[in-house]
């Protein structure tokens, strides 16, 4: 067989015969590649597959994790916003509610100043406000709002909480002072409501951590004086209004001369407690003169 020569200018051919080998040859190795990637690729996914899977299963176990933790947080943001909310409104609620008991407190003391007004109707009076007072749980002696440009003077009668809180004894252009008859050096000439029999009452501040004060001298030659008994001011005191309420007998001792009685008042002012009162401008000896 002549080899095949490719003269200069012929196109070149390939015999049919050679074309089939070559594609079969072709095919061959391509069945042999495919066979042998399917043999070798169960292996390699095997071990694939032990080290990647679980590794996968741990990336997502721990998106789990995370996406848990996320949605909590998210909650607790959520709570702690509704927390300080829920704050502010107790806090504006407590507020408001002092604000209420303020305001009724004052009513109720408004209301007993007016029911104090009425009881004393005769006498002149003008409501003053408490700003200050000496140290010690008693208001013995205190300041008030109201002085001499509001007409006030030396010796004007204070009342409040149904009876009798003591007299002004200095003043100023808007204040004044003033002494209570719980003061240590108080006295007050007072006589019992009921017969009339007079008696000395006295401040002691060391008696009123008991609530009461003392009197003296009273005259009660028929017995009849009791505890419970009223005790208002009396109408020869040079500088109290008469009738104006003191306290309430208490305690009742003879004296070692077997004449008088002796003994402790329940003030009828509750003198820890105390924030406005009314005083009285009429003045004792004005009103004497006029009678």
């Amino acid at each position: 067989m002549s080899p095949i020569i490719k003269r200069k200018g012929e196109k070149f051919t390939l015999p049919g015969k050679y074309l089939l080998f070559i594609l079969t040859a072709i095919c061959v190795c391509l069945m042999f590649l495919t066979f042998g990637t399917n043999v070798f690729n169960k292996p390699l996914n095997t071990a694939l597959g032990y080290a990647v899977i679980p590794f996968q299963q741990g990336i997502s176990k721990a998106g789990e994790w995370l996406s848990r933790r996320s949605e909590e947080l998210v909650q607790i943001r959520v709570l702690l916003d509704e927390n300080a909310r829920l704050k502010a409104e107790v806090a504006a609620l407590t507020e408001e509610n002092t604000l209420l008991q303020q305001d009724k407190y004052e009513l109720n003391q408004l209301r007993a100043l007016i029911e104090l007004d009425e009881q004393y109707g005769d006498y002149k009076k003008i409501g003053a406000r408490i700003i200050s007072r000496d140290s010690g749980n008693w208001y013995s002696s205190f300041i008030i709002d109201k002085g001499s440009d509001d007409g006030l003077c030396e010796n004007m009668n204070v009342i409040a909480g149904g009876g009798l809180v003591g007299r002004i004894t200095a003043t100023g252009p808007n204040w004044s002072r003033v002494t209570a008859i719980i003061s240590d050096n108080s006295n007050v000439s007072a006589m019992t409501l009921a017969t009339g029999d007079k008696m000395m009452v006295s401040g002691d501040l060391q008696m009123m951590a008991e609530g009461v004060i003392t009197f003296s001298k009273l005259v009660d030659s028929k017995n009849v004086v009791v505890e419970g008994d009223k005790i208002v001011t009396s109408d020869i005191s040079d500088k109290y209004l008469p009738n104006i309420l003191i306290g309430y007998i208490h305690t009742i001792n003879r004296d070692n001369n077997n004449l008088t009685k002796s003994g402790y008042i329940t003030t009828a002012v509750d003198f820890e407690h105390l924030s406005e009162v009314l005083v009285i401008t009429d003045l004792k000896q004005v009103v004497t003169e006029e009678q």
